[in-house]
């Protein structure tokens, strides 16, 4: 399991307490094979509905004090003992992977903001349970990271999105707010044909600038959070506010060329990092 394949989620990195390295990788593992079972590859709606239900199995085995015999599950079951994690949070995600595999379209932001409570915020809520934190305001502000990096990654992926979900009725996966795309005068042909145009730039405008007030809204957990763990939590912050730079510098033409961090962002991420306050 690569960790780089959870792209805008450093895993594991070296900044990471030796200690937490094992326990995070076992998280990532689970939540990208999930994520795999309902994004990747040809299978049909129905194989992956029913890939994510043997998860849901293999949970309910941890859940009893059993290990399942796959490796995924039974480093997952290890690590959910030694750590006392919550299950309901693993189970969050796998109700997101499967609406991801049924549903292609979100009226208005309150849908959209529930699917990231449960495709993105158990993350973070599961790396807090590491670092012994769990008081109201920085759970809160791990939710504002986490949604944040999670709705920054639905405007870097625009142009793939829309090819995914070719056997769902309607075609094509828009996370995009229905009622934020009429407010701005978008169209579903603007995704389909690739058009850039004043409406399209518009909408990104608001996109992007509501990702990053999400974002600054969780920053003072960054500066809060002592050691490794604080640093590492520094850099997913300064990388997802990257991303939301280079959508702009592409002049928000998403279609042409996906906006994404190189190896040239990185140090300015870390100056960034070093200098946040």
């Amino acid at each position: 399991m690569s960790v780089e394949h959870y792209e805008n989620f450093p895993v594991a990195s070296r900044l990471m307490p030796p200690a937490l390295r094992e326990p995070v990788t076992a998280i990532y593992g689970f939540a990208r094979h999930a994520d795999d079972i309902a994004d990747e590859g040809d299978a049909v709606p129905e194989a992956r509905l029913a890939g994510l239900e043997r998860c849901r199995e293999q949970l309910r085995v941890i859940g009893q004090g059993g290990t399942p015999a796959d490796p995924i599950h039974a480093r997952l079951a290890r690590t959910v003992r030694a750590w006392s994690l919550p299950l309901p949070l693993f189970h969050d995600l796998l109700d997101a992977f499967s609406q991801d595999v049924v549903k292609t379209r979100y009226a208005n932001d309150a849908e959209l903001r529930d699917y990231c409570r449960r495709s993105a915020d158990p993350i973070g809520r599961l790396l807090l349970c590491l670092y012994k934190v769990d008081d109201a305001e920085s759970l809160a502000q791990s939710d504002a990271i986490c949604s944040a990096l999670q709705l920054i990654n639905h405007w870097q992926d625009i142009a793939v999105d829309i090819r995914k979900n070719a056997d769902a009725t309607p075609s094509g996966r828009i996370y995009i707010p229905l009622d934020t795309m009429t407010r701005f005068g978008v169209t579903e042909a603007h995704l389909r044909d690739a058009r850039c145009d004043d409406a399209f730039r518009a909408l990104m405008t608001h996109l992007v600038d509501d990702a990053r007030r999400l974002m600054r809204a969780g920053m003072p957990l960054a500066r809060r959070l002592p050691g490794r763990v604080g640093w590492e939590l520094r850099l997913i912050v300064q990388g997802g506010l990257r991303i939301l730079q280079r959508i702009e510098q592409v002049d928000y033409d998403v279609f042409r060329r996906r906006p994404e961090l190189g190896g040239s962002d990185w140090p300015l991420i870390g100056i960034k990092a070093l200098t946040y306050r």
